[in-house]
């Protein structure tokens, strides 16, 4: 991985202390003066870190910055804008341009350093393997245990100093610790005691680094709190292999937990007053318990910088000029993003009315700028601790509530579907029912209709010349009535036998459909005279056996019907389709037509426009075709006009393999 910063400053102190600071920590560290001499570094390699100055002799680091943006190689590098807070208007133009942090001089190394390793750490592209903080003071064996590791196929990064180990840990979130015990500072042991306080971190498995022999070393470590101790002088094999197991014995930590934010980690501080002075004061008390300071100096910098730079608290004056300390607290309270952000009320004085103003406004806190900074301090780590808390309760909250909503939602699935299968059961059994009764009533039916015609049939033989004109048109019209009613059971049961049939669905020719159905209809020949016009139809999806029923029906039905016209013409084609997912295709006739306040008629079972003596039928051919329509996805209508013909129009499913659509 590139670890090259380049470090733009003029101020040669700061260029060498960081570029201390940063070969110390592993990097290729590399100080310019100015911008040209950034531009010279740039033409020869693209480094991975910037850290730059706003203010340069011959530039601005924040066209620079921008610079860097355009280019595809400086795109995913890591940029700090490092300057003095004598401008609000910097900062805020240096995070819009795209810098990932900013830095107000004077700087803390030693966070600067830690906050370069984090937005590396975020940066990283590859997720295989695993990341290891390796924490030792000795620049040589931290070296020799990061190539030992990251030969062991994981990643490393790495610290000098106890403090600087806290720092990382909160912002690498690293899946093992291996920590010196011997450290100037905070030492290895209570750096895990540490770790072990954090809600965020308690899981990550520590290792322990002792150069001691004396007896109960391991005692000690274990009592810290790590998981095993290992002594510097052994193997390397051996560090690995125990650095493996504790791996292998740690379990995967909560998703809660990896979302919790980490006590330890540098927090930033907004602190909004219009006294220099005081702010003064403030940065160097609380930047030396390691808090990075952002300043404001007014209530209107201060939520200009709110929407570009988050912080963890907030100090707001009681009294500015402008925009003061109630009404800024009020509109801060009132952004959804940034309410929740804890905010202390900085009062001229310690009194009740003040306190009561503070907290009416939406402030988390009051407090007098005469009390002791120490004061301070306790109520900014408090409020912090307070946040925190509350985060990861919401969490735990929302995780019950998510795991509850899970089970209701599989619950409620359970039953809808136990219901979906009870109806189903219980259709089929209706279903069966009906089939029963279909039969019965066309069995029970059939056989006194066969001894009406039958009988009748008898009368009309055997009384042959001895019934009047009028009596013989009497057993005629028996005969003609039964057998009409017979041909309505037949048709009755079809239509109830068709609802149940299953469909054989696939992509067909329905020109080749149509022709079938031309055949049958005419294949008595009696319709000889009929001007046939059918034209090219388009591949449907649907099942052609019933497709041909609904087409026999329909040509049928205009063959009946322009029957009485002296040259008969019958037309099939294509209509332009409104939803281009489906294809409407027409059958169009000149025959009789009918009036379109009847046309909700005529698709119903046993539903006629005209009488039996004027054209033979049923009544159920139409309400098969809206039946077998129906169960392809379709609709069926009719236009007709008295005299004048009439149109069916069937709207069917294009395929769905091979997305033909009409144009």
């Amino acid at each position: 991985m590139n670890r090259t910063v380049l470090i733009v400053d003029d101020s040669l102190t700061v260029r060498m202390d960081l570029a201390d600071a940063f070969r110390a920590a592993g990097f290729d560290a590399r100080p310019c003066g100015t911008v040209a001499a950034a531009r010279a570094a740039l033409s020869a390699d693209v480094p991975s870190v910037f850290i730059l100055d706003v203010l340069l002799p011959d530039g601005d680091g924040v066209d620079l910055l921008q610079e860097i943006r355009r280019s595809p190689s400086g795109s995913a590098a890591i940029v700090v804008m490092l300057s003095s807070e004598a401008e609000v208007k910097d900062r805020i133009r240096g995070l819009q341009t795209g810098a990932d942090e900013y830095v107000g001089k004077p700087y803390d190394v030693v966070y600067l350093v830690a906050k370069v390793q984090e937005l590396l750490q975020e940066r990283q592209v590859s997720t295989s393997g695993t990341t290891i903080l390796v924490i030792d003071d000795s620049a040589t064996f931290r070296n020799v245990l990061g190539t030992a590791f990251e030969s062991a196929g994981h990643r490393v990064v790495m610290a000098a100093s106890g403090e600087e180990g806290l720092r990382l840990a909160s912002a690498s979130r690293p899946d093992a610790i291996v920590v010196d015990g011997e450290l100037p500072g905070i030492d290895g042991p209570a750096v895990i005691r540490h770790i072990r306080l954090d809600a965020a971190l308690r899981d990550v498995p520590c290792l322990l680094l002792t150069a001691s022999g004396a007896q109960g070393a391991e005692l000690r470590a274990l009592d810290a709190g790590a998981d095993t101790f290992v002594r510097k002088e052994e193997d390397l094999g051996i560090i690995l292999a125990k650095l493996a197991a504790v791996l292998r014995r740690t379990t995967a930590r909560a998703s809660t937990d990896e979302d919790t934010k980490s006590l330890l980690g540098p927090k930033k501080i907004l602190a909004v007053d219009d006294s220099a002075p005081y702010l003064q004061e403030l940065t160097d008390a609380l930047r030396g318990e390691g808090y990075d300071l952002v300043l404001a100096r007014s209530g209107e910098e201060a939520i200009e910088l709110l929407a570009v730079q988050p912080v963890d608290c907030i100090l707001l004056a009681h009294v500015m000029p402008g925009l003061g300390g109630h009404e800024t607290c009020r509109r801060i309270k009132a952004a959804p993003i940034v309410r929740d952000i804890p905010l202390i009320m900085l009062t001229m004085l310690e009194n009740r009315d003040a306190t009561i103003q503070g907290l009416a406004a939406g402030a988390d806190d009051c407090i007098s700028k005469e009390s002791e900074f120490d004061v301070l301090k306790a109520r900014v780590r408090a409020q912090i601790r307070r946040k925190q808390f509350e985060d990861e309760n919401r969490r735990v909250r929302e995780g019950v509530l998510h795991k509850e909503l899970e089970a209701a939602a599989a619950h409620a699935a359970r039953e809808l579907a136990e219901t979906r299968a009870a109806l189903i059961e219980e259709l089929e059994a209706k279903n069966k029912e009906l089939d029963a009764f279909s039969y019965s009533v066309s069995h029970d039916l059939r056989a006194p209709l066969r001894h009406v015609i039958g009988f009748a049939a008898l009368l009309a033989q055997s009384s042959a010349g001895q019934l009047g004109e009028q009596q013989q048109r009497y057993v005629k019209t028996i005969g003609e009535a039964a057998a009409r009613m017979g041909q309505l059971i037949d048709d009755l049961l079809a239509f109830s036998k068709l609802g149940g049939a299953e469909m054989a669905t696939r992509s067909i020719d329905l020109g080749a459909v149509l022709h079938a159905a031309h055949r049958e209809v005419t294949t008595t020949g009696e319709q000889k005279d009929i001007v046939w016009r059918i034209g090219t139809l388009p591949t449907v999806e649907g099942d052609p056996n019933l497709l041909r029923l609904a087409f026999v029906n329909l040509l049928s039905n205009a063959v009946k019907y322009s029957s009485t016209q002296e040259r008969p013409e019958i037309e099939v084609g294509v209509a332009a389709a409104d939803d281009r997912r489906q294809v409407v295709v027409f059958v169009r006739d000149n025959g009789v037509g009918f009036d379109m306040a009847y046309a909700h008629k005529l698709f119903g079972v046993f539903q006629r426009l005209h009488t039996h003596e004027e054209f033979e039928g049923t009544g159920i051919g139409l309400a098969n075709v809206r039946r077998i329509v129906a169960r392809h996805g379709g609709r069926v209508w009719a236009e007709g006009v008295r005299n004048e013909g009439a149109t069916f129009y069937v709207s069917l499913p294009l395929p769905t393999k091979t997305g033909e659509t009409l144009e």
